[in-house]
């Protein structure tokens, strides 16, 4: 059985944002030959604005022993550690993957020399938010979520079981790979559960996919959120949108990221009615090397600078909770920095994670993918235009080469 790859045009990403946000924010005002799997992939999760309430820790359940799951769908994250004692490893795995980021010397002994130096560091980050991510619990919520309903909407296709397959923590992409396998599925799907398609995010989890094969041989009510800030100063509002930084290199290269993002904020702002001011910052930076800016923490000073101390932070290229937004932002930025700066009252949307929701735009996109019977969107088969990462040309060639 021959392999295939899909991935939604860019172009229904965009609308399925669209579509689920409106409701809500209206209420609220071996070789090669012996690849088994049909694979697909689903591109980024579809909704992206939030709801603001307090974020409570919920154990993911177990999926259910049923039939012989028939679809499988690959959810493909970073993932983050689960312990204090995962982080070095998350570091290091992290700081060796060269789809993510190119360090002027990246090799065995610059990366543990530098996440034996940024453990403690990043330990004590995690210590203060609990101990460990959240990407883990709330990734099985969304899947519990999409694959209950794709049972009840594409029955055709059922029963459908979820994969989570995480770059930098167990389960990793190849290991989830394996699982599949092993289930003997009639059809598999990857769905990167990045919002926005960068090179160094779904990008390289899609190598990820390529180099396993390759190397066996074979919506949230955002009204109700501003709400909640003081009626006379509600106008004054600036909503801040805020995304994962880019190396320039990257985006030098031609990267679509960007864009991605810049159309989400978009997308979000008209549903909106551009009813206040809004700016899109980024952050995470490592390094020296330039990085798209500005960053997070130097938006919110120079807007304070200006006389504009009302702020409502928006994690647009999120599905969930983790280190940047329960400690980033939360912590940092909210409680110490803002006092610093004297911000009079900022919030933050709440992050996707286990929302109705935004199960059902997941559960919706991989239906209508499901249906649609495509190959792959022609934004797949679009390299960089100064793209210098051979894989990267592989993994497209071996995915759009697959028969349907």
């Amino acid at each position: 059985m021959c392999s295939i790859f899909q991935k939604l045009p860019l172009s229904t990403n965009m609308a399925a944002t669209a579509r689920f946000l409106g409701p809500l924010l209206k209420s609220s005002r071996g070789s090669h030959a012996r690849i088994h799997r049909l694979w697909k992939c689903q591109s980024g999760a579809a909704a992206t604005a939030a709801t603001t309430t307090n974020t409570q820790r919920i154990k993911p359940q177990v999926q259910p022993e049923k039939r012989k799951p028939k679809t499988g769908i690959l959810m493909l994250n970073m993932g983050g550690p689960e312990t204090l004692g995962d982080v070095h490893d998350f570091l290091l795995r992290l700081l060796l993957d060269k789809d993510l980021m190119s360090l002027p010397v990246q090799n065995l002994k610059l990366a543990p020399f530098i996440a034996k130096r940024r453990t403690p560091k990043i330990q004590e980050q995690y210590r203060k938010i609990g101990g460990d991510s959240p990407i883990k619990m709330w990734t099985a919520k969304q899947g519990e979520g999409m694959v209950k309903l794709l049972d009840e909407i594409s029955p055709h296709a059922a029963p459908h079981k979820y994969y989570n397959g995480f770059r930098y923590v167990h389960p990793l992409t190849e290991e989830a790979i394996e699982e599949m396998e092993e289930d003997g599925l009639d059809r598999s799907i990857a769905f990167t559960q990045y919002p926005q398609y960068s090179c160094s995010t779904t990008g390289s989890s899609l190598n990820a996919i390529y180099r396993y094969y390759n190397k066996v041989g074979k919506k949230p009510k955002m009204k109700w959120k501003l709400d909640q800030f003081p009626p006379e100063k509600r106008g004054d509002v600036v909503i801040l949108f805020f995304a994962y930084s880019l190396p320039m290199s990257a985006v030098n290269r031609g990267d679509s990221y960007p864009q991605e993002v810049g159309g989400t904020v978009q997308t979000v702002m008209e549903k909106l009615g551009y009813s206040n001011s809004y700016r899109l910052a980024w952050q995470s930076k490592v390094g020296p090397m330039p990085w798209l800016g500005p960053q997070t923490y130097e938006t919110i000073k120079g807007l304070c600078e200006r006389g504009r101390k009302n702020i409502l932070l928006v994690p647009i290229a999120f599905t969930s909770d983790h280190i940047e937004t329960l400690y980033e932002l939360d912590i940092e930025y909210s409680q110490k920095f803002a006092n610093e700066c004297g911000v009079e009252n900022i919030r933050r949307t709440e992050s996707l994670n286990g929302n109705p929701l935004f199960s059902k735009a997941l559960a919706d996109l991989v239906h209508s993918h499901i249906k649609s019977n495509e190959m792959c969107s022609k934004q797949l088969t679009l390299s960089c235009p100064l793209c210098v990462n051979p894989v990267c040309r592989e993994t497209k060639s071996f995915f759009t080469n697959q028969q349907l």
